[in-house]
């Protein structure tokens, strides 16, 4: 007998996962399929930041801004182990925008969004700070504001994990293949990538959240004629041995009237990024381009004293972010704000659409989005996300120290740095993963740079890790730090225990 959804996702990036877990929590019956692994298209390849978007006012997006700073502190505190504060330093550049514009732009920032945990602009004098040693000499004034850091990967993940929880069903691996009206329904195919297999459902209402595909989804699953509703932006970024040892990052801006950033990263990195360039293909083919690694190097070589260079690039990332296309000439000119198109006539089942969007603004987007569902299916729960905990984030901003802390007290043969690494992916969720762990072997294999057995069971259990790709460069981001060789055996060793089970 065909299983039966109120609400079919199509897409298991940020928003996609997010309108699952809003469904879910609302009480609708709620299907997401992703057919790779969750967040391995845009929601991985980000900046990595909650932001308002400082350089969206310069494009008159104040409604964007707004939205988006009134969410910074909504998310740190659902989710205080996977974001946390970050203070941003803005050198002022004399042959660019002057220091009273700057200014005025960074008091629009502090006051048109909710903020109360941030703090606020304050002035640097960059010859005496520590913030303008990795500087250039030339540099004597800048600004220093509050932005949040976010493991974007992580972040999918503890979205999914708690629409589960609340009864959602996570297909990864699996293809939305068609859907058909019959009725007052959708008859939806979908494949399973890993065995071939294809089964059929029905579903009330689907949501179309596949990101830089949503076009695709349109024509091949749909049946539209060329669709053409997105716009593919490329935004690339470059990791290099880190640039200075305080733990506060760099917004530049460049002489293109772009910017960049370069932001700690991973303890021992700095991120640099990111490029703003139109794209035409696959997007699962993006990668970076050689003029892209010149810019960025030469950007970022422009503000510090050591030059950046492409031979001390460790690790390079690209991803196709899908932009409602408004027509605008530029690609970093094109809005980063979202809309939501329903298409269906009166008496027919309906699909969502989802273009645009940005990752700080996802649970937002949610809520939008499931005003639409209610007026569609009807209403069942109220909104509740704002003032929800994702799975692990259930303790306040500043009682993480404690938690760390307190990983050590109980399992003493976990070093501080484990512990930290624990706590930022898992928060209280660590508890879990160690639960049955009494002392050093009970961890089990030891796979390279802290990553162990026991987390690996752990991310296939729960987290639908069934790669080594999936572990070590989005559940941990280990990768940067381990060699081809440690990454196979990890594979290996992955493909095994799926065969023993």
């Amino acid at each position: 007998m065909e299983k039966e959804f109120d609400v079919f996702v199509i897409g298991g990036g940020i928003n996609g996962v997010g309108i699952a877990r809003d469904a879910a929590g609302r009480g609708y019956a709620t299907c997401l399929v992703e057919m790779d692994d969750l967040a391995s298209g845009t929601s991985s390849w980000s900046s990595k930041l909650i932001h308002g978007g400082l350089r969206y006012l310069e494009h008159y997006e104040f409604n964007l801004v707004r939205k988006a700073l009134s969410e910074r502190e909504v998310l740190l505190k659902s989710a205080p182990h996977i974001i946390w504060p970050m203070r941003f330093v803005l050198p002022h550049h004399k042959g660019l925008r002057p220091a009273w514009l700057l200014r005025l732009g960074l008091f629009l920032y502090d006051h048109i969004g909710a903020r109360k945990l941030l703090p606020g602009t304050s002035t640097v004098n960059l010859s005496s700070s520590e913030v303008g040693k990795p500087l250039k000499d030339d540099f004597k004034k800048g600004f220093e504001y509050s932005d949040c850091w976010v493991n974007d990967a992580r972040l999918v993940v503890l979205n999914a994990t708690d629409a589960r929880e609340r009864g959602a069903e996570i297909k990864t691996r699996t293809q939305f293949v068609s859907a058909q009206r019959q009725g007052n329904h959708w008859k939806v195919q979908i494949k399973n990538l890993n065995t071939g297999e294809s089964e059929t459902c029905k579903a009330r209402l689907l949501v179309n959240a596949a990101g830089p595909w949503v076009d695709d989804v349109m024509a091949k699953g749909l049946g539209h004629n060329n669709p053409k509703n997105v716009r593919l932006v490329q935004g690339s970024h470059i990791v290099v041995p880190k640039l200075h040892n305080h733990d506060r990052a760099y917004i530049f801006q460049n002489a293109d009237n772009r910017i960049i950033f370069a932001l700690p990263y991973e303890q021992d990195f700095t991120l640099i990024g990111t490029t703003d360039r139109d794209y035409e293909g696959e997007p699962r083919d993006v990668a970076i381009t050689p003029e892209e690694i010149d810019y960025l190097c030469d950007a970022a070589s422009e503000y510090f004293k050591k030059p950046v260079k492409k031979e001390t690039i460790v690790w390079t990332y690209a991803g196709v972010r899908s932009l409602y296309d408004d027509g605008a000439t530029a690609a970093q000119e094109a809005t980063r704000d979202y809309i939501l198109r329903i298409d269906g006539d009166e008496d027919q089942p309906k699909v969502i659409n989802i273009f645009g969007g940005k990752i700080t603004t996802y649970r937002r987007l949610a809520e939008n989005m499931l005003r639409k569902v209610e007026k569609i299916l009807g209403a069942r729960k109220p909104s509740w996300t704002a003032d929800s905990h994702l799975s692990g984030g259930d303790f306040e901003v500043e009682a993480f120290d404690d938690l760390v802390l307190g990983i050590t007290q109980k399992h003493d043969f976990i070093e501080q740095p484990l512990a930290w690494r624990y706590a930022r992916a898992y928060g209280t969720l660590t508890w879990k993963l160690l639960e049955n762990i009494k002392n050093q072997e009970d961890m089990g294999k030891d796979f390279g740079s802290s990553l162990y057995a026991v987390e690996v069971i752990y991310l296939m259990q729960n987290e639908w890790a069934q790669t080594a790709e999936d572990i070590v460069w989005r559940r941990t981001k280990l990768g940067i730090r381990m060699s081809d060789k440690e990454i196979s055996t990890l594979d290996d060793w992955m493909k095994e225990q799926q065969i023993d089970s």
